[in-house]
């Protein structure tokens, strides 16, 4: 089972890195078409709403966009969808198996909620299903005339989700959970919304019916939204290696904090790309934002050493910290990495434990130690260049003492 710990680790990256490469894709065309569609030259004559003209690989191209529809539907349409679907497909592959399937290490906080894996796991599903279905109904009353609040109380229902997440899971946990939340939404407004209205016209169009404005409107809202949700949704997939963002008392602040830049940043392009100002001053709160975050990073991060080696090991961190060879592991772990990886830490320039890990009491240690298993044991990767002088034999003991434990 050792070597399926190896396996399983290069499948998380390689989800990772395809979750990656989707990403990109579906970004990349979400920003160019609201760019595009923002700088448009509407003072044309023709039954053609705007037209641009590009330069790009030595080509010019000539876009024409029309608001409803064009007369004749043409022979070759381009659909843009599959670069939504594969990131959120790949994304919610991610999230099963680093933290559904790794949930006693990154999903649930047992000093926060006394629940079983399948309850973390359960709530984990549920809540983006819900949410999708709250913001869902929110846009399809009377607010989606009224864009301003519409958008002021999907602000509201990001923060209340951050701090329920909060209030169950690890501060890692929340802000990938938050972050999957918001992209569930926008994937699900392409699949549920947007592609429906789209369908909706072209179907007309084939039939020889004149499409009503209102699918292109109804689309266009929900792809605003997608808009400002983007960036936000980079920065919490970003946190989970940077212990200042998700392991502090108010990260949930944070993130909602986060949400404000993503407003203030595409607002400033937005507005540029429309060619309707210079909206220098979201610099400045976009800055000032920053600084805030910065400055509430700095509360209490972790529990007392005290309180922490009192807390009661778990069902899995007893089972490693009962197989043979702990003992052995847990005093080379002391001597080599706590000096980094404590609550305050003692290696000189080290601030923070690196990602959050903590390798100071036996539940840390235990509750690591795949970690320490792939860093130390399989690679070379811990101690960084071998600062702290880990010895081959030290390595071996790590190697044999997970595989006592089974796993």
């Amino acid at each position: 089972m050792y070597d399926f710990a190896v396996f399983w680790d290069w499948m998380a990256f390689g989800v990772r890195w395809l979750h990656v490469i989707t990403a990109i894709a579906w970004i990349g065309s979400s920003f160019y078409f609201i760019a595009l569609d923002l700088g448009l030259n509407r003072d044309i004559n023709g039954p053609a709403d705007g037209e641009e003209w590009q330069v790009h690989g030595g080509g010019f191209y000539h876009i024409q966009k029309y608001l409803v529809a064009p007369d004749k539907m043409p022979e070759h349409l381009t659909w843009f969808k599959w670069e939504s679907y594969a990131t959120w497909l790949s994304g919610a592959a991610l999230l099963m198996i680093v933290y559904w399937l790794g949930g006693e290490l990154y999903l649930i906080d047992a000093q926060k909620a006394d629940l079983a894996l399948w309850q973390g796991i359960f709530i984990s599903a549920a809540s983006l299903t819900v949410g999708w279905l709250v913001y869902d109904n929110l846009c399809k009353s009377g607010l989606g005339e009224r864009p301003t609040l519409l958008m002021l109380l999907l602000f509201a229902l990001l923060v209340a989700m951050g701090w329920g997440y909060n209030q169950i899971f690890t501060g890692r946990a929340m802000m990938l959970h938050l972050g999957a939340f918001t992209a569930t939404i926008m994937t699900a407004n392409v699949f549920f919304i947007i592609m429906p209205n789209q369908r909706i016209v072209v179907d007309d169009l084939k039939n020889g019916r004149t499409p009503d404005p209102k699918y292109g409107k109804i689309a266009k809202l929900r792809s605003t939204h997608n808009n400002y949700l983007t960036l936000p949704v980079v920065f919490l997939m970003l946190s989970n290696h940077y212990p200042l963002a998700f392991a502090t008392e108010y990260n949930w602040i944070i993130a909602a904090l986060v949400f404000l830049m993503g407003v203030t940043i595409r607002h400033y392009f937005n507005t540029r790309h429309a060619r309707s100002g210079n909206p220098t001053w979201t610099w400045l709160v976009t800055a000032l934002l920053f600084i805030a975050i910065m400055w509430l990073s700095t509360a209490p991060m972790y529990e007392p050493l005290e309180e922490a080696e009192a807390t009661p090991l778990t069902p899995f961190e007893q089972r490693f910290a009962a197989a043979d060879g702990f003992d052995e592991v847990h005093d080379v772990v002391l001597g080599r990495c706590s000096m980094c990886h404590a609550r305050e830490p003692v290696w000189e320039g080290i601030l923070w434990a690196p990602k959050g890990v903590l390798l100071e009491t036996k539940a840390d240690i235990a509750r690591n130690a795949q970690q320490i298993y792939l860093q130390a044991g399989v690679t070379h990767a811990m101690p960084p260049a071998n600062v702290t002088y880990m010895e081959e034999e030290d390595r071996e003991a790590i190697v044999r003492w997970v595989r006592n434990a089974g796993l």
